[in-house]
C-alpha cells in the first residue's frame, strides 16, 4: 500500500510538473529573461549594434534624475495620479452601489453602459476625444453656441487643459472597468447585514461607510493597485491624444521611454532600460504600501 501510495503520489505530481512546463518555460523565456536582458542593458549605452558598459557603472541612473524633461514626465504622471486615481474609484464604488441596487429597473441595461467605454480600444478613444476636444470639434461648437465661449479655444494647446483633457479621457475610459470589481464585491456581501443595520437605525450614509466600505476593502486595495501600475505605465494618451504636447507639457514616463527607444530616431536602448527599471521599482513600492496599508489582519 505505502509503495503504491508512492507510486501514485509521484505519478501526480509527475502530471502536475508536466502540466505546468509549457506555461513555466513561456514565462521565463518571454518575461524573465527579456527582464534580466533590460536590467543588464540599463548599465550599457551606445547604439543597439555597438552597446558598451558604462563608466561610471550607475551614469544612467543618475542622468535621469538630472534629466529635466524625464522629471517633468515624472510629475506628470504623478499629476494623473493622484488626481485621476481617487475620482475614478469613488465614482465607480457610488456608480456599483447605485447599480446594485435590486428595486432598480433596466440595471443590465445601466452597467453595459457605464462599462462600454472600456470596450473602446485605447488608440480609438484617444482619437475621440482629440477629434472632440479640437478647435473646430463638437465640444467648441457647443461652447459657442451656448454663449460660454466668444471664440474657439485651442483645450490641446493650453497644457493646464490639455491634463485636464487626458484626466477626464481616463476617468471615462476606466471607471467602468473598476465599477465591475465593486460590483463582484458588492453582491458577495449577504444581503440581511443591510438588513440589520437598517432594523438598529443606520442612514443610509453609515451603512455605507461602515459596512459596505470595509466589507469592500480588499477590492479597493486590487483596483487601487491595479489603477497606480496602469496610470504608471500611462501611454496611448499622451502618444495619440496630446501627442506630449504643448512643448512636452503632457509627456508620461512611457512616452518619455518610447521616444528615446524609437520614436527621435535615438535608440538609446540603455538609457530607456534604466527609466523603465525606475518605473518598475515606483509600480513595486507603491503597490507594496497599498497592500500594507490595506491589509489589517493580525
Amino acid at each position: 500500500m505505502k509503495r503504491s501510495g508512492k507510486s501514485i503520489t509521484s505519478k501526480q505530481h509527475a502530471a502536475g510538473w508536466a502540466f505546468l512546463a509549457p506555461a513555466s518555460i513561456l514565462i521565463v523565456v518571454m518575461s524573465f529573461i527579456p527582464i534580466i536582458q533590460a536590467i543588464l542593458m540599463s548599465f550599457k549605452t551606445g547604439s543597439s549594434a555597438n552597446m558598451k558598459w558604462v563608466n561610471p557603472f550607475t551614469y544612467n541612473y543618475t542622468r535621469m534624475f538630472q534629466d529635466k524633461l524625464f522629471m517633468r514626465s515624472v510629475g506628470n504622471t504623478f499629476l494623473y495620479l493622484l488626481i485621476e486615481v481617487p475620482i475614478m474609484l469613488v465614482l465607480a464604488i457610488l456608480l456599483a452601489q447605485i447599480l446594485n441596487n435590486k428595486n432598480l429597473k433596466f440595471k443590465g441595461f445601466f452597467r453595459t453602459c457605464v462599462f462600454l467605454p472600456c470596450a473602446t480600444s485605447l488608440v480609438s478613444y484617444s482619437l475621440i476625444f482629440k477629434s472632440l476636444f479640437a478647435t473646430n470639434g463638437l465640444i467648441n461648437s457647443v461652447l459657442v453656441k451656448l454663449g460660454i465661449l466668444e471664440t474657439n479655444y485651442n483645450f490641446l494647446g493650453n497644457a493646464t487643459s490639455a491634463r485636464i483633457i487626458i484626466i477626464l479621457a481616463l476617468i471615462w475610459r476606466w471607471t467602468g472597468y473598476n465599477m465591475v470589481f465593486f460590483l463582484a464585491g458588492l453582491q458577495n456581501i449577504e444581503y440581511s447585514v443591510y438588513e440589520a443595520a437598517k432594523i438598529d437605525g443606520a442612514s443610509s450614509w453609515k451603512t455605507f461607510w461602515h459596512i459596505t466600505v470595509p466589507l469592500l476593502k480588499p477590492t479597493i486595495v486590487m483596483t487601487m493597485i491595479m489603477s497606480i501600475n496602469g496610470t504608471l505605465q500611462l501611454f496611448d494618451e499622451s502618444v495619440n491624444l496630446t501627442s506630449g504636447g504643448p512643448a512636452n507639457a503632457t509627456i508620461t514616463m512611457s512616452h518619455y521611454i518610447y521616444n528615446n527607444s524609437f520614436g527621435q530616431g535615438v535608440a538609446n536602448f540603455g538609457y530607456a532600460s534604466a527609466m523603465s527599471f525606475f518605473v518598475f521599482i515606483l509600480v513595486a513600492i507603491l503597490a507594496f504600501i497599498n497592500m500594507k496599508v490595506g491589509d489589517k489582519r493580525d
